[in-house]
């Protein structure tokens, strides 16, 4: 049995706390407030990720310390609050004598026209991708200084059940409620979409793998690539409702910016969904030979999810 303490309960650290529930591990959820429900076996413990006193002791007693905190989607926010939270953490699996396993996302690596692989040099382009880099190289740094043994789990775009910041999850979920899809970019280009449940499963394989594993970045492996399009597509049909999307024209997007805050952050992650953009993850595979869950099988708990969540607890549609 494993003492873990996970920070974060968004969708990823909500998953990720069940998988380590579920094996019966000693699991602590580490944020400022409480969630409203719990695994059996998960405990509350309230904390600052950004105050160095608070993540210590959340982290005092842990063997390993799992990273799933996600800030307001702001440069401003970021630039203050994530260096603040990586030192934290790192200082405190230091002192524990914790592993220390962020699960990041892609925007260290800039804009690129050829596959994502964890290789590449870290950018210094924008605000919010320079920020993902400059917080990469301080825990590769502590890692390498042998202070702290290090991972990081890479991810796509998030989708799946009750994942509200996903373009994808919330246009089925809008479908299935008689809207339509809402979609900030151009839908048709082939864009890798990484499936929640799938980045739980990465990172507990690496909360579980050997010491050579660590001081390195892994992709999570996700299905064979589509566009937005044809996902939304293959969800409605899944649903058995109507396709449609109401798409954002790229020239709009500066004017609605001014009124809507995270239309503006977007403008300089266009890198994202202006072109093809893939990501490889096949050091991972290689390694540990985990698949990724079928577009099918994603979609298809996706929309159980929302036709649940509009019908509402009593069966009755909610709309």
């Amino acid at each position: 049995m494993k003492r873990v303490v996970v920070f974060g309960y968004g969708p990823v650290g909500r998953e990720i706390t069940a998988l380590f529930a579920a094996r019966g591990d000693d699991v602590l959820v580490a944020q400022r407030s409480a969630p409203k429900h719990l695994p059996a076996g998960a405990t509350f413990i309230s904390c600052d990720v950004t105050d160095a006193n608070s993540v210590a002791n959340a982290t005092a007693g842990c063997e390993i310390a799992v990273c799933t905190v996600g800030f307001p989607y702001s440069a401003r926010v970021w630039q203050r609050a994530w260096p603040a939270a990586m030192n934290a953490m790192l200082r405190a699996c230091e002192k524990a004598g914790a592993r220390f396993v962020f699960a990041d996302n892609l925007y260290m690596y800039g804009p690129a026209t050829v596959p994502l692989t964890e290789t590449m040099p870290l950018t210094g382009f924008g605000q919010k991708p320079r920020i993902r880099a400059e917080i990469t190289r301080l825990w590769q740094d502590a890692h390498a200084a042998g202070r702290v043994k290090a991972v990081a789990v890479r991810a796509s775009d998030f989708y799946g059940p009750d994942v509200p910041n996903s373009i994808l999850s919330m246009g089925i979920s809008r479908m299935i409620a008689g809207k339509a899809a809402l979609v900030p970019y151009s839908p048709d280009h082939p864009h890798d979409q990484t499936y929640v449940p799938d980045v739980a499963r990465t990172v507990v394989t690496l909360c579980d793998a050997p010491d050579d594993a660590y001081g390195q970045a892994w992709h999570v492996p996700n299905a064979p690539t589509r566009s937005l399009r044809e996902l939304l597509t293959l969800a409605a049909g899944i649903a058995e409702v109507p396709l449609r999307m109401r798409v954002l024209p790229t020239w709009l997007q500066p004017i609605l910016g001014l009124a809507v805050p995270e239309l503006r952050e977007l403008i300089e992650m266009r890198f994202q969904t202006d072109r093809p953009y893939y990501v490889d993850a096949g050091k991972f595979r290689a390694r540990f030979g985990q698949a990724p869950t079928s577009f099918e099988d994603g979609l298809a708990a996706t929309v159980r999810f929302y036709r649940d969540a509009v019908r509402g607890p009593a069966g009755r549609t909610s709309r």
